[in-house]
């Protein structure tokens, strides 16, 4: 019985001892364009709030899942690589099975959806000034589930929420070394659980289409050590004009608590089809390759300012694949790559 005592008042001690150090995490931000998990959106300037042939739109908006003809299994995967590679090298599926690569995974039917998605992996150690060195890793994972509806008598509207829970960890130390010692000077490990909704609209007028999205819209990370917190909210809002084949977008996305951090976003879809033919089981082949371009900022001030987006693939009856490559003031060097592998199901 003394030992458990003793136990106990280590880890009550231990406890007391991480909640001294304040948590190295300043905000908790995730709903921006450039963590947008889907090739289509961020070719289109990194906003999709009304396309439900994106297989990510439960990603996006919710809402579009009510539009979903098909259903689909997906997997997106990223590159961002000072390493010169190949464009081949990057979009190899091997990439989908590293951690560092990987960005989302997703099953999406009729009206429902089911997501997993890492959203966050940063690991950093490195020495600083003052003969002080930080070691920093922080994981949290996401898993979500899907669900849209569309009534009869409010035909043109479309709506839908996420409902998702999210696990992670934080380990953070901080020592200095003294001559040829090194001191402790701050140590946090930590578990967070949580949770978080995003609620979203669409409305048809044809030959338009309105989106609109409040992500993190009620939400709690509970650490074991410290108080909870919430994760930022944001509100996203975009119209489309539907030409056929071709569609064009724009959209803003920002705060709901700061209207100074808001991007404005600009897109154009355009999808070549051909070779209609129909198989035994009379489903229609066809071979399928989109193209998106778009940019999107907060100002538009200076090409240094503005994010420059283009988008690709090529899809043939059940398969896919996409690309997409984002660049921060035309530096190709500093770009992100984006792939994306889906298989449609039965």
């Amino acid at each position: 019985m003394k030992k458990v005592l003793t136990i106990c008042f280590a880890l009550m001690a231990i406890s007391l001892v991480a909640q001294g150090y304040p948590l190295p995490i300043k905000e908790y931000d995730y709903a921006i364009a450039e963590n947008n998990v889907s090739p289509l959106a961020i070719g289109m300037g990194g906003l999709n709030l009304t396309d439900a042939t994106d297989p990510y739109c439960s990603y996006s908006n919710p809402a579009l899942l009510a539009d979903v003809q098909e259903s689909h299994l997906v997997t997106s995967f990223r590159l961002a690589n000072p390493k010169q590679m190949s464009f081949w090298e990057a979009a190899s599926p091997s990439n989908a099975l590293k951690d560092k690569q990987f960005k989302y995974f997703s099953i999406i039917t009729q009206k429902a959806g089911f997501s997993y998605q890492p959203m966050s992996r940063i690991n950093i150690s490195e020495r600083m000034e003052a003969n002080q060195s930080i070691y920093y890793d922080y994981a949290l994972d996401k898993v979500q589930l899907s669900l849209a509806a569309r009534d009869d008598k409010w035909a043109k509207l479309g709506a839908g929420f996420n409902l998702k829970y999210l696990s992670g960890r934080l380990v953070y130390l901080r020592e200095q070394q003294v001559g040829n010692t090194l001191h402790r000077k701050e140590f946090i490990d930590n578990k967070v659980k949580g949770f978080s909704t995003d609620v979203g609209v669409v409305w048809d007028e044809d030959p338009f289409r309105f989106g609109l999205v409040a992500y993190d819209l009620f939400s709690r990370l509970y650490w074991e050590s410290y108080s909870s917190v919430p994760i930022q909210q944001r509100v996203g809002l975009s119209a489309s004009y539907d030409m056929g084949s071709a569609s064009l977008n724009a959209g803003v996305l920002g705060r709901i608590s700061h209207s100074t951090d808001t991007t404005y976003h600009l897109g154009f879809k355009n999808m070549w089809s051909w070779g209609n033919q129909v198989d035994a089981r009379g489903n229609l082949l066809q071979h399928g390759i989109p193209l998106s371009l778009g940019v999107y900022s907060h100002d538009f001030y200076g090409t240094q300012n503005i994010n420059f987006t283009i988008g690709s693939g090529y899809n043939y009856s059940i398969f896919r694949f996409d690309f997409s490559l984002n660049s921060r003031g035309m530096k190709l060097r500093e770009s992100e790559y984006l792939f994306s592998l889906g298989l449609g199901l039965p």
